[in-house]
């Protein structure tokens, strides 16, 4: 839109991609957004190998010219049918042919589905308030990364599109930051493609377990959606951490009360604050001014998470291997777990798991 219903400088627009093979050797994450009352637009794309993250990120100026083009530097996205197929490219580096580069088809398998309308509050503030939905299906194309190409075969896709008010750098907190700081958040969103359905789960909670965000629904095509119920996550953790290993979710059959346990398998894991731009990134955050024409593109190592200190203050998205009713799927088992969580037992910032806990 060129001009949004508000004056707020957060206002966004904004998608994120998933991309994965099945045994989680090559996890790829790439967005693109708009922040119509900055006048910025940018993208991002990371590729997980081994312990090396590749990331390429790039930011204009957003114009009224290219304002339905989604390009930014190297990276484009472009919908050949709405909810349909899409075209990712990301193009070669001309100074460094050994760096990120791909074409990939993603082509979706279910339906799209609106996910909860999402707000939350500072005092009286609102801060942020966001309409999405999501999507998931599969893809393929190549992808290039040091002097190798991958074809890309029974990858998993998934995808979330999303729009309102968000916090972008920059603002100064003031009273409210002050007086109502973050005492704890734990959040759970996990899309999951299996052959004859979609799942999406979605969970957001305080400090104190109070939960602000809840769904669990089930997608096929030809049916209509079936919820599931209140979704509760038993979380093995590393020890010493809060990295989830494996997790249970429980759900619950609203026709026959019969309980559903989806088992969850961490294939591969990367934090949205390395790279993609999600805070507390601190090197490059989404709808940061960084004037015309700014690309740039890093590596990162994560085999040292101490290299990265603020990426578990962050949301992390673990490609995972999901089982339920005899069925395998695949999807994504997105986490964030920082400060105080009463239902774990996390007493603050400096909590972890220890050898033996569960959550």
């Amino acid at each position: 839109m060129k001009h949004v219903a508000t004056s707020d400088r957060n206002a966004y627009d904004r998608c994120i991609f998933h991309l994965f093979d099945p045994e989680g050797r090559f996890l790829l994450i790439l967005g693109l957004g708009v922040y119509p009352n900055l006048g910025v637009i940018d993208a991002y794309a990371t590729l997980r190998i081994g312990d090396t993250l590749h990331a390429v990120r790039a930011s204009d100026a957003l114009s009224d010219e290219t304002r339905m083009d989604m390009r930014v530097g190297p990276l484009k996205i472009l919908v050949e049918r709405p909810l349909k197929d899409f075209i990712l490219t990301c193009a070669a580096d001309p100074d460094d042919p050994d760096g990120l580069s791909y074409e990939i088809n993603w082509s979706a398998d279910f339906p799209a589905l609106w996910e909860p309308h999402h707000t939350q509050r500072k005092g009286a503030r609102l801060t942020l308030e966001g309409k999405r939905f999501v999507q998931a299906g599969r893809c393929d194309g190549w992808l290039r990364i040091g002097g190798r190409e991958i074809r890309l075969s029974d990858w998993t896709g998934t995808r979330d599109r999303s729009w309102g008010v968000r916090p972008v750098p920059g603002e100064e907190g003031g009273r409210l930051a002050q007086e109502y700081p973050t005492e704890g958040f734990h959040w759970i969103w996990a899309p999951v493609r299996f052959d004859d359905r979609f799942l999406m789960v979605i969970t957001q909670e305080d400090a104190d377990g109070y939960r602000t965000l809840n769904d669990a629904t089930v997608v096929r095509e030809g049916h209509r959606d079936r919820q599931l119920g209140w979704p509760q996550t038993d979380i093995t953790y590393r020890p010493g951490t809060r990295h989830p290993e494996r997790a249970v979710i429980h759900l619950m059959d609203p026709v026959d009360r019969k309980p559903l346990d989806v088992g969850v398998e961490i294939l591969a894991s990367s934090p949205l604050a390395v790279g993609a731009g999600y805070p507390p990134a601190d090197d490059w955050q989404h709808g940061t001014w960084r004037g015309h024409d700014w690309c740039e593109r890093r590596t990162y190592d994560l085999a040292d998470p101490t290299a990265h200190p603020r990426a578990a203050y962050g949301v992390i998205d673990h490609a995972a291997r999901f089982t339920l009713d005899g069925q395998v799927g695949y999807g994504i088992f997105e986490h964030g777990s920082f400060g105080r969580h009463d239902p774990s037992g996390f007493t603050g910032f400096d909590s972890v798991a220890p050898a033996s806990e569960r959550s």
